[in-house]
């Protein structure tokens, strides 16, 4: 099974504590990389690259939204791989940044009708995929994140989040 040096950082108010979280972090990214060794034939370094995650909150999102990717909005997670790279390539020692915002995450796990962990779970995989290379930006890109967002998800017995809408 692939391993990584998460560096786990909670910034503000409502998440679990530090604890917690690394454990649904070990235990989500770990599904997802092993889904994806061995369905996809994705490669891992043999050393254990380091993955951050921010578990933060509307306001930190909004500025680094706004400040890397011209959006002065909030969102519910980002990510910043450390290198370039595409879906199926090794990547380097260090995988990148996740940040997520708890709000958000409130909010839509609310509208959509999902517990706050299954909505985070989703987020904590697509935002691992963007680490990847993956994307969503054009119709038959998404597809593939979404499909592969999905065949993780029921590896942790969770239900496809996106069943009955349109490609993002």
């Amino acid at each position: 099974m692939p391993a990584f040096d998460y560096q786990v950082s909670r910034d503000a108010d409502g998440w679990p504590q530090e604890e917690e979280l690394e454990a649904q972090v070990a235990r989500v990214i770990g599904a997802a990389a092993v889904y994806l060794t061995e369905q996809e034939g994705q490669p891992f370094p043999e050393n254990p690259p380091e993955l951050s995650l921010v578990f933060s909150d509307d306001a930190a999102i909004r500025d680094i939204n706004a400040e890397w990717r011209d959006k002065d909005s909030a969102t519910n997670v980002l990510s910043f791989p450390a290198f370039p790279v595409f879906p199926g390539d090794m990547p380097g020692p260090m995988l990148g940044d996740i940040v997520i915002a708890f709000e958000t995450v409130a909010r839509e796990a609310e509208v959509l009708e999902k517990s706050f962990d299954d909505h985070l779970t989703h987020l904590l995989v697509h935002g691992f995929l963007h680490l990847l290379g993956y994307d969503h930006i054009e119709n038959d890109e998404a597809e593939v994140m979404e499909g592969l967002e999905t065949r993780i998800l029921a590896t942790l017995d969770l239900s496809d989040p996106y069943q009955g809408s349109d490609p993002l």
